[in-house]
């Protein structure tokens, strides 16, 4: 867990309306319902932290042309 200032603190309070749309649209909400907001906070946290390490180490190599092409073909 980071030391969040408020804005990232507010961020990931108002991260949860979308997160609990999300979950009801995928049916998954009924697991989630009576999580504490910590929990749900956390769950933002670490999809939030992962997203960001992601990028900051993809943009520490160059792509071969920059383009999305780029990128191997998932099927």
């Amino acid at each position: 867990m980071i030391d969040k200032t408020a804005r990232e603190a507010r961020a990931i309070r108002d991260a949860r309306t979308p997160f609990a749309e999300a979950l009801t649209d995928l049916g998954l909400m009924e697991p989630f319902f009576h999580r504490s907001a910590a929990d749900i906070d956390r769950l933002i946290e670490a999809a939030v932290t992962g997203y960001i390490d992601s990028m900051q180490d993809q943009a520490a190599h160059k792509e071969r042309t920059g383009t999305v092409l780029d990128d191997p073909i998932p099927f």
